[in-house]
């Protein structure tokens, strides 16, 4: 018999998310790009949903946006569209900086539920970038959510993010993940009891010491 799933206790307003998720859908309708942040989390994980939309674009589809209220963040090195509490974060290749390259984000990309999504490996990598810029803030602690949601609750390879972490000399990212895990209590927002939590750390742990050992 399938195991009941623990209600989520949401983190973001219900109404809120379900507006930022019919603006993700229209945006799909009308441009292509690939989608990172927390609805590419949740698409992995089933989840938390998200509040803002990020999306990575080629200089050919961010000309079609810029038919749209969109404005240039030169202090963040990306463009914004702003719908009403809704923020829209574009990533453009060589202008927009992230940890891993813009160029090198479709390197990473595949299909999901009729998206294309930046695998989660990589995803979480992004993750941490933006939880070491705003850790003490509301959305560091949604990334920190997120964080751990990937890698506990989705088939997250550890092998493949020490690649590509080390590719883009990330190596700390690893030694950050793990204390992520282990300081993570919050039970209720990944959907899990306090037994279940624990287990599945003590998983990652032996997953994480295999790695380190090779």
């Amino acid at each position: 018999m399938r195991k009941e799933k623990k209600e989520l206790k949401e983190y973001w307003n219900s109404l809120l998310t379900e507006k930022s998720w019919q603006i993700l859908q229209e945006l799909k309708r009308s441009y292509n790009f690939i989608l990172i942040g927390g609805w590419a989390v949740y698409l992995f994980t089933r989840q938390q949903k998200s509040k803002d939309i990020d999306i990575v674009v080629d200089l050919n589809e961010l000309q079609k946006l810029k038919r749209k209220e969109l404005s240039k963040n030169d202090n963040l090195k990306k463009y914004e569209i702003k719908n009403d509490e809704v923020d829209i974060d574009i990533y453009v290749e060589y202008y927009s900086k992230l940890v891993i390259p813009v160029e090198d984000i479709k390197k990473y990309k595949i299909s999901l539920e009729g998206f294309d999504v930046i695998g989660k490996e990589a995803l979480v990598l992004l993750k941490q970038s933006a939880f070491r810029d705003r850790k003490n803030s509301i959305k560091g602690e949604k990334d920190r959510i997120d964080i751990v949601s990937l890698v506990l609750l989705s088939e997250f390879d550890l092998d493949i993010y020490m690649k590509i972490a080390n590719k883009y000399n990330l190596n700390e990212f690893f030694q950050e993940l793990k204390q992520i895990i282990l300081n993570y209590n919050d039970f209720d927002v990944i959907g899990l009891i306090p037994q279940e939590l624990k287990k599945k750390k003590n998983e990652f742990i032996l997953r994480w010491r295999k790695i380190k050992t090779k």
